[in-house]
């Protein structure tokens, strides 16, 4: 039987075909210039990259392929790269050849947990026929906002206590933006003695050892989530060769968390001077600061104030202060996503170690820290660490600010002692509860934190003290049920938040948030598979949001029953 003979083009006779154009989408010229124009002299810095898609949805309302292949050719970098940045964001609307792009206005409405209890989907049901096709209505989730639920964004003109006649009246009157107003300027805090301490520091008067002492002893900790121990955070850093790099965390995208904004909206330059501090004792070259982009008043209170600072430093050798947005990324508030994040990246998690504090921003050794840490430091070093300790209460030392939410008369950010309970909270703090509602469960620590019940209410509320019963205070976003509410509605809420919010990375929390998202949907839970699920997402997720992720169910099955017959 004859075999078909292949020929064997021998390796000196092929000839190897160039493409005449790069691959991926041709570029358009005309994209080319106006990507130029807008970006200018920075287009070309690889960090810049989520700063300039920010500038090309601010110009044109969305970003189209041609723009994105322009952005990607005046970078030099791959359009799969811009591509997978792009769509990893909430924030940004990725339009494809061919597509439409949306509405020139977007209104989001927060369907967080405190939100939801306080009529958000009533009004994701009625936006769309009173303010119609030209205006599109997303459910978004919490916009850092709880204390005014519902809280809406139109555009990025933020409504509190939102009804259907509200939003429309800000529509209509073109309202896209937010200044806050009210808060103590650059001017106002240096005439109340604003900077006194920080050139006491720079002028030698102070040892960096005395203030890492003070901080030390007054027994602050991180007041992001985790927690750590600020003084031996500043030793650790402070110890590693330079150059040291600062990151600075107010994404606070944890449902019912809006402490930090109130803060910044009442007093930026106080966490302003304890960060120019947290600099000098650690030895830092340049800070950058991560706000999120539903802080948009929060953004251009900070350039103003900051511009100012500028033209007369405190410090003649003070740090470049690098200001960046964040893009609607709940997992950029791990510190090391929010350094992916500040550096162009997709805000995924790291692998550890190596810890930030060794290899972070940039690869450098860096010092993170969550605004509030550093807004309390000035008077700590004014007063004394043994006046921080001072407060606290069933053992506990130190100052809290709890983020309240949900069913109480005066929801708000409450200024209250270390291990206070929950029910000495609402009845001291927070004018008890709102009128025709009974205190029935609360969640101490925010979206992931866990869910108690009204009879665990005398459980002090601070870092340690919780995790004995399957909860934690993270950033003490403290929200409250009542009897019109159920836990069981409360853990989809969340769970449901967690499923959109996984960044996708690792398995066990891409798969597991939805997959216990589908499970407690159903009337019926089946326990045993949640168990399973629960462990396989603790023990194996590369970072905190899978880890306590389960939290909520996990609560409900054990403290709730009577929910689940």
């Amino acid at each position: 039987m004859n075999a078909r003979t292949i020929p064997i083009v021998a390796a000196t006779e092929q000839r190897q075909r160039r493409r005449s154009v790069p691959k991926g989408r041709p570029i358009d010229p005309a994209a080319l210039d106006e990507v130029r124009q807008l970006l200018g002299e920075s287009l070309r810095s690889r960090d810049l990259l989520i700063e300039h898609l920010h500038k090309l949805q601010d110009r044109f309302g969305h970003l189209s392929a041609r723009h994105l292949a322009a952005l990607a050719q005046g970078m030099d970098l791959a359009q799969t790269e811009v591509y997978e940045v792009a769509t990893f964001y909430h924030h940004f609307d990725v339009i494809k050849e061919g597509e439409a792009a949306p509405p020139g206005l977007t209104v989001r409405v927060c369907d967080g947990l405190s939100c939801e209890m306080a009529g958000a989907q009533q009004l994701l049901q009625r936006l769309p026929d009173i303010l119609g096709a030209e205006v599109r209505i997303l459910a978004a989730p919490c916009i850092g906002r709880c204390e005014q639920a519902p809280a809406v964004a139109v555009g990025q003109h933020p409504i509190g206590r939102a009804t259907a006649s509200s939003v429309q009246a800000a529509v209509q009157a073109g309202q896209r933006t937010h200044q806050p107003e009210g808060y103590i300027g650059f001017d106002a805090y240096r005439d109340e003695g604003g900077y006194a301490l920080l050139k006491t520091c720079i002028a030698g008067e102070i040892e960096v050892e005395e203030v890492i002492t003070a901080l030390e002893h007054s027994g602050l900790r991180g007041l992001g989530g985790a927690g750590f121990p600020t003084g031996r955070k500043w030793r650790i850093v402070r110890g590693e060769p330079g150059p040291r790099l600062m990151a600075v965390n107010i994404d606070e995208g944890e449902p019912g968390t809006f402490k930090d904004r109130v803060y910044l909206e009442r007093d930026p330059h106080r966490f302003i001077e304890g960060m120019l501090i947290a600099a000098w004792a650690v030895g830092i070259a340049k800070i950058y600061v991560y706000l999120r982009d539903e802080y948009h008043g929060c953004r251009a209170l900070l350039e103003a104030e900051l511009a100012r600072l500028r033209a007369r430093p405190p410090w003649p050798g003070m740090p470049e202060i690098v200001l960046r947005r964040g893009a609607g990324a709940y997992i950029c508030g791990e510190e090391s996503a929010m350094i992916e994040s500040i550096e162009g990246k997709r805000g995924m998690p790291r692998l550890r170690p190596p810890y930030v504090a060794q290899v972070g921003l940039f690869g450098r050794p860096t010092l993170e820290h969550n605004f509030e840490t550093l807004y309390w430091v000035r008077e700590i070093l004014e007063k004394g660490g043994a006046w921080f300790a001072s407060h606290g209460r069933h053992g506990r030392k130190g100052l809290r600010s709890f983020s309240v939410s949900g069913r109480v008369k005066e929801p708000g950010v409450k200024l209250a002692p270390a291990g206070i309970t929950m029910r000495e909270l609402i009845a001291e703090y927070c004018g008890g509860m709102a009128e025709g509602h009974e205190f029935y469960a609360y969640l101490p620590g925010g979206a992931s934190g866990g869910i108690l019940p009204a009879a665990m209410g005398d459980i002090p509320l601070d870092f340690d003290t919780l995790q004995p019963h399957g909860c934690f205070i993270g950033s003490a976003a403290v929200m409250v049920l009542s009897q019109q509410d159920s836990a069981v509605g409360a853990a989809r809420n969340l769970m449901r938040f967690f499923a959109h919010e996984s960044c996708g990375q690792c398995t066990p929390c891409r798969n597991g948030t939805a997959k216990a998202s589908e499970l407690i949907a159903q009337p019926q839970w089946d326990r045993e598979l949640l168990a399973d699920l629960s462990q396989v997402m603790r023990d194996a997720s590369i970072c905190g949001l899978g880890q306590a992720a389960p939290n909520p169910v996990d609560c409900v099955i054990k403290y709730f029953p009577q929910e689940l017959a």
